[in-house]
This record gives structure tokens, sequence and C-alpha cells, in this order.
């Protein structure tokens, strides 16, 4: 290049055409970004993937920053990933009716948000399936659990490729819960559960369905007096100055699942399919470690916050798990399909402890 750059103004005409020859070659040669090789792909551009979740920095969030890495990178740029978190897509019914029809292309979201969809969405809320960390990791890496979970909604519009733990449950509360008795008379957030409504009537609580965009205006105006969710969610999204009292009562584990649009799914090429339905699998069992450590720090973040962490005496622990350990089997019970499949989780979790 240098003598090209030096050539006299009176250079022959052959001298010109070899270093124009040289820089076409050099400007052909030189790399260029993954974005821009997808694009060289005859009537291809990049397929935009809008991925909605309700929380911000957060497990759900973690998971959907390190399948979008994933896929952008696998796909080599011929997938663009946008992630939306903090509900900015509207409330979590109208995320996963955007997935239904097409307009959103993933959803990352405890399953109980999709029993409206399919009621078996929620097995996994019901109580004492899950007994610790560990146990709640290998209940979402079981082949059957998987089989059952991620086929949920397949003729109405969702594709499942990933599942796993985050967290155990705990309650925000205005008014400190020290002891079961405390529950009693409470008006209580919930997810959209039959599993946890049961769960709090039999604490004498009130249960209140509700989205998470909804659940922090709704302690500060006291419709609410406390609400079940993670404390991984409760120190993110600093819910200390409406209420400051986290009582970890466990129970019951929550867990994210990540459902595509299955019509944005089938339009895809077969690699790409590929690449979407591998990286959620893999990513999956990845986050567990991440998962483990964050539950950890998020304790203390809310202790620094101006928080307060709070154990039942362990007797009323004790009383709470054999109160509400029947039940998955006693609301299942009159639906057979349902029942089925309680089954298959409730021993997949056994044989995992």
């Amino acid at each position: 290049m240098s003598g090209c750059l030096k050539t006299p103004m009176f250079a022959t005409r052959g001298k010109a055409a070899a270093c124009a020859i040289l820089v076409a070659l050099l400007i052909l040669l030189a790399p260029r970004s993954d974005a821009l090789a997808a694009q060289d792909k005859p009537g291809e551009k990049p397929y935009v993937m809008k991925i909605a979740l309700a929380p911000i920095n957060d497990a759900l969030h973690q998971f959907a920053k390190n399948y979008a890495a994933a896929i952008e990178k696998e796909s080599s740029g011929r997938i663009k990933v946008e992630i939306y978190p903090g509900s900015q897509l509207g409330s979590t019914q109208r995320q996963a009716e955007g997935v239904q029809f097409g307009a959103i292309q993933c959803i990352v979201v405890p399953p109980e948000f999709l029993a409206g969809i399919d009621e078996r969405f929620e097995l996994l809320a019901a109580p004492g399936l899950v007994t610790s960390t560990k146990n709640g990791q290998r209940v979402a890496a079981d082949p059957a659990v998987k089989q059952l979970m991620l086929a949920l909604g397949a003729d109405k519009g969702l594709h499942g490729v990933g599942l796993f733990m985050v967290t155990p449950s705990s309650v925000v509360a205005i008014r400190p819960i020290r002891h079961l008795d405390d529950f009693k008379g409470k008006k209580i957030r919930i997810f959209a559960s039959q599993f946890q409504k049961e769960a709090l009537q039999r604490l004498g609580a009130t249960p209140k369905p509700m989205t998470l965009g909804e659940v922090l205006p709704a302690l500060q105006d006291n419709i609410l007096d406390g609400a079940i969710a993670g404390t991984t969610v409760f120190a993110t999204m600093h819910y200390q100055d409406a209420a400051k009292y986290v009582t970890e009562i466990g129970q019951p584990v929550i867990f994210g699942i990540v459902e595509l649009s299955k019509k944005w799914y089938d339009g895809l090429p077969a690699d790409l399919r590929e690449i979407v339905d591998k990286a959620a699998g893999a990513e999956s069992v990845n986050i567990n470690s991440w998962v483990t450590d964050f539950n950890a720090k998020v304790r203390q973040d809310w202790i620094s916050g101006g928080g307060e962490l709070i154990s039942l005496p362990a007797e009323e622990q004790s009383a709470m798990i054999n109160a509400l350990a029947s039940v998955g089997e006693d609301v299942s019970a009159t639906k057979p399909e349902l029942h089925a499949a309680y089954h298959i989780i409730s021993e997949a979790a056994q044989r995992t402890r």
C-alpha cells in the first residue's frame, strides 16, 4: 500500500490499475461485524427477538441477558435481541398475549402467570414441593418435569425452551410478620395461582392476585398489607420505603420459564431454531451458580437498605409446612389432568432431594 500511496502523478495506467485492485482486495478481505456478515446472506435481514419480563436486575433479567448474548454469538448476528425488563411491554398478561400472537418473541416469567393459558403452568407453585435451592435446581433440570412444562401451551401459540429455579418465596409486609398468627386477616398479594390462594387461606390471610407492576403502588396506598415474591425482587426494586419487613417463609419456590412465540419460532430457518433451543437449555443450567450467589447477596442488600429479615420460630415454620403440605394434592384432586401432572412434578421433587 505504501508504494501505491507514493505513486507519482505520471505513473503508468498499469500501476494505477494494480493499486486499485490491491485496495479492493484489502477491503474485501478485512474482518467485518457479525451483523454486516449476516446482511450479506441473500434476502436475509437479522431476525428481531424481543424478550419481555416484569422484574429488573433479578435472576429473570440476568437469564435474559445471558440468553441474548448466547443467541447473538451463536447466530453470528442473524438474530438481534432486545430486552425489555420492568414491564416495559405491558403487564405480564399483555406480554403473554403478545408472545402468543407474535408481537413479542419471548417472555421470561414465573410459570404460574401463564395459568390462564393452561392451568398446569402453576404446578410448580405448590408449596412443599421443593426443600432447598439445590433441590429446586434439580427439579428444573429433571427430564420428566421439562418434558411436561415446556410442552404446555404448544397449541396456544407458545414454544417452551427453558426452565430454571429463581428463589424461595418471602413475604414483604408493612407491619412485621413474626408469627403464623400474624398472617391472619392480612391482605397478601399472590401470583395467579390456585395453590398460592389455598396456601394463604390456610394461614388465615386474604390472597390478592396481582401482577408485579401493581404491587408497590398497592403497598404504598395501603391496599395491601404484604406481598409474596422473592427477596430478589424486593431488594432490587427498593421496596424498603413502602414495606421494610421481609419474612422468609421459603414456600413456594419461584421458578422461571422461557417461552417463545411459536409463530415467530416456526418462521425461523432450521439452524436458528436449533440455536434458540440449545441456548435456552444451556443457559437454564448456567444460571444456577449465579442464582445461588445472588440470593445470598440480596439478603445483605435488603438489610443494608434499611430492611429487616425475619424468620418464623422453628416450630412455627414446621407447623406452616405441615399445614401446607397437602395443598398440591387437595387442589388438583378434582381435576384429572392437573392431578396427573402434579404427580409427575411431586415425584421428581422427591427423587431429587
